[in-house]
């Protein structure tokens, strides 16, 4: 068959068909880029802002007014889980060496049997923490209510978060956007349950994506609350 009376490409039956239908199908692909680009922006968006707070260590937290310990669950005898333990005693050190002079703990107290505030502080007495100088959020339903309510019902301005490692970007995203100038310490999310672990840093996925969701839209707290001075008279040594 001479050049003149090949097929022109493109017809069918001749080697040019498969790059056609290759071409039909890229639009599909580009749309699921486009798509899984969308779900991947906010969570990176928080984890990123939340990543630019984050310090390396206790030595490295500047001389602040509050820290803000996230509730993490009370065990059957009503004493913090072992995860809220490390965070109360990372707080705890903060304030013996002097880098806070407040604790605001925040926490689910939902019903008369389940106080998570009380719980924490009462464990942070025993570390040696002023009761006077520990504030109780009996709200904090979740990180965002937290946040929201510690900037709006206890005046916090300036604060160090704590919490695990793989929650504490997101915790630092949320106080950020509620108004607080706030810096995030990690503790260890060690666990001897590892498939817990493994649920727990995949949650952060659409944990995340929600957290950028709630910031946005500036999603009310589920218990807004009045303004309160505890936090102030603290921070006044009162």
């Amino acid at each position: 068959m001479t050049q003149e009376h090949a097929p022109a490409r493109g017809e069918p039956g001749t080697a040019a068909g498969p790059p056609d239908r290759r071409r039909r199908r890229r639009p599909g692909r580009r749309t699921a880029l486009l798509v899984l680009a969308v779900l991947a922006a906010p969570v990176l968006l928080v984890q990123g802002v939340g990543q630019a707070g984050v310090v390396p260590g206790a030595g490295a937290v500047e001389r602040t007014d509050v820290a803000i310990v996230l509730g993490a669950g009370l065990r059957p005898d009503g004493s913090p889980s072992t995860f809220l333990r490390r965070r109360l005693d990372a707080a705890a050190d903060l304030y013996a060496r002097g880098t806070v002079r407040a604790v605001l703990v925040s926490g689910d107290h939902s019903s008369a049997d389940y106080d998570e505030p009380t719980a924490m502080r009462d464990w942070l007495v025993d570390l040696g923490v002023p009761a006077e100088q520990i504030v109780r959020d009996h709200a904090g339903l979740d990180t965002h209510d937290t946040c929201v309510r510690a900037h709006d019902v206890f005046g916090a301005r300036r604060a160090v978060v704590l919490t695990q490692d793989y929650h504490l970007r997101r915790a630092v995203f949320s106080c950020r956007a509620a108004g607080i100038d706030t810096v995030g310490l990690g503790v260890s999310a060690a666990s001897v349950e590892p498939v817990k672990a493994v649920v727990y840093r995949v949650r952060e996925v659409p944990a995340s994506a929600k957290a950028a969701w709630d910031a946005v839209v500036g999603r009310a707290p589920v218990h807004p609350g009045s303004p309160e001075p505890g936090l102030r008279d603290a921070l006044a040594g009162i």
